[in-house]
């Protein structure tokens, strides 16, 4: 790597402005301006030196403020896009299908485009989480090309500086004191350290210097912003985060979606309402009741040891519960809600084989909508075999029946009936208010007989070992906040020359007011001569050079 050699001897690394040793300007750029560029100190950072490599592209594009800036525009858009309508996670059904026409029925073709775009699921989408590792990559990358350089430069300070570096600081004084010449350098010291400053003196000039730390507090907020972003990611790795939904009908033992080796059982769902005359809002929504409490009182059961996945024989009762809203069943993390809930679902129907000559029942079948079996012997030489079941019939698709979900919504059956005066059976379609038969006339049909109800709770589980890192995140990050803004780095360096003037500079990354007050203290004291805005003065002589020109 080339180095650059200032005047005074040091040895700098290429892309330095400022010579790291004295503080002269080593590039024409730099000569060139009346205030140094006090930005990072004027150290060489690695994305403005190294563009060469692929890895050095990659680097440098990376390191970008406008490419940081822009990664979060683009995120902070993706994430608001995830908004506009309900997340998957938020409504209450459970396969694709119906997600897809949940979409359809209450946003229509918005929700259809919505959800074929994939926005539903945005925050597990693929796309989105490498959207957020850019930025997290951009975070780091920044992080170290400016951070290390600035941390290296803000460590290794000379307290004595060449007359170039101290006369293109903003804020310089120059010239002879006004009184008690020999004792200058006490006073300054004297109420530097009085106003909270860290001095450090070398022969005839002093530095003095306080709030160093407020320039870590940019670097401190993406410590904060990249643990957060771990926490976000961290979502993808199983056995960090569980966030699904079940349902369960009474009576149903289901193991837990996310929550390996447990079982639930609802033993029963109970619905309060208040007792109240519909008025006012409730009228014009067409509410009559409204729920006071709706819980579900379950039974959580553990696998033994040795069983299988999804085994459910032998398991060991862990405890019993009532879920109800905002008081969900805890347990190793784990967390159940109450989420919704579905009153008077069909749980099983009912069927005659009768003569639709006679009406003879020749006996009943009742099917269990949840598990129905592929056989029903009715003993007196008749049976009935199931052919097709469609728990959630929507239509007719190539002559094909099809079903929108597996939830019992709208069930229908294709029979083969056997009976001794129909040996070879008998085929026959039969739905709520509809009945086919492929086949031809029948002798024997299926007479709806009766049904029976269940309800069914909507339960959510949660698990998320990442709260904690997001939680240390947050606060890491408003650390670093209020760093930032709280606090502002001073220095201020003095040199009294041979012949008992007193040359002066000072910088501040923020708040020169507060630095100038310092100042007017300083030299009341020391009795210094006064300070020249450098900065203020140049913008007084552009404002006089353009108020003559509009007066010409």
């Amino acid at each position: 790597m080339n180095k650059i050699l200032c005047e005074c001897g040091h040895e700098n690394l290429e892309g330095t402005k400022l010579c790291q040793k004295c503080g002269s300007p080593l590039t024409e750029e730099e000569k060139g301006k009346k205030i140094a560029d006090m930005r990072y100190e004027g150290t060489a950072i690695r994305s403005k030196t190294y563009n060469k490599s692929v890895i050095d592209k990659i680097w440098n594009f990376f390191s970008s403020v406008k490419v940081g800036i822009s990664l979060i525009i683009i995120n902070l858009i993706a994430a608001s896009i995830g908004t506009i309508l309900p997340q998957e996670f938020y409504i209450s059904v459970a396969t694709e299908e119906e997600k897809k026409q949940y979409y359809s029925d209450v946003y229509g073709w918005f929700g259809e485009v919505y959800y074929a775009l994939g926005l539903s699921d945005l925050y597990s989408s693929l796309w989105f989480q490498i959207l957020v590792l850019m930025l997290g990559v951009s975070i780091i990358i920044a992080s170290i090309d400016r951070g290390f350089p600035l941390h290296k430069s803000l460590t290794n300070q000379r307290v004595k500086r060449h007359i170039n570096f101290m006369k293109r600081q903003r804020i310089v004084a120059n010239g002879a004191v006004t009184e008690q010449q020999e004792q200058t350098l006490e006073l300054v010291e004297q109420k530097l350290k009085a106003l909270k400053y860290n001095v450090r003196r070398e022969d005839k000039a002093i530095m003095a210097e306080k709030g160093r730390f407020s320039r870590y507090g940019a670097y401190v907020n993406h410590v904060g912003l990249i643990v957060f972003i771990v926490g976000v990611m961290l979502h993808l790795v199983p056995g960090f985060y569980v966030d699904e939904s079940m349902w369960l009908r009474e009576g149903e033992t289901r193991a837990i979606p996310g929550m390996d080796g447990y079982f639930l059982k609802n033993e029963k769902f109970i619905l309060e309402t208040y007792d109240n005359d519909p008025q006012g809002e409730q009228l014009k929504q067409g509410v009559n009741t409204m729920a006071k409490n709706y819980q579900t009182n379950v039974t959580l059961y553990k696998q033994a040891d040795d069983a299988v996945p999804g085994q459910a024989d032998n398991l060991q009762e862990v405890k019993s519960y009532e879920i109800r809203v905002n008081h969900p069943l805890k347990h190793e993390g784990y967390a159940v809600y109450q989420m919704d809930y579905r009153l008077n679902e069909l749980k099983t129907m009912i069927f005659d084989l009768s003569n639709k000559a006679t009406d003879e029942s020749l006996g009943q079948i009742s099917i269990d909508l949840a598990n129905p079996q592929d056989e029903y012997d009715l003993g007196n030489g008749a049976k009935v075999r199931l052919m097709g079941y469609y728990p959630d019939f929507s239509g007719f698709k190539e002559g094909v029946p099809q079903t929108a979900s597996q939830t019992p919504n709208n069930p229908a059956f294709i029979f083969k009936m056997y009976t001794p005066e129909t040996p070879d059976g008998e085929t026959s379609f039969v739905a709520i208010q509809q009945t086919l038969e492929p086949d031809g006339e029948n002798i024997y049909k299926m007479k709806f007989a009766n049904v029976e109800m269940r309800n069914m709770s909507g339960l959510m589980v949660r698990y998320d070992k990442t709260i904690p890192m997001l939680f240390v995140g947050g606060i890491i990050f408003m650390i670093g906040v209020a760093i930032g803004s709280y606090w502002n780095h001073r220095r201020i360096w003095i040199e009294q020359l041979a012949d008992g003037t007193v040359r002066l500079a000072a910088h501040t990354n923020k708040n020169w007011f507060g630095m100038k007050k310092d100042l007017d203290a300083l030299t009341s004291h020391a009795h210094l001569p006064h300070y020249v805005d450098q900065q203020e003065l140049e913008n007084n002589e552009n404002a006089e050079i353009e108020k003559d020109g509009k007066t010409l």
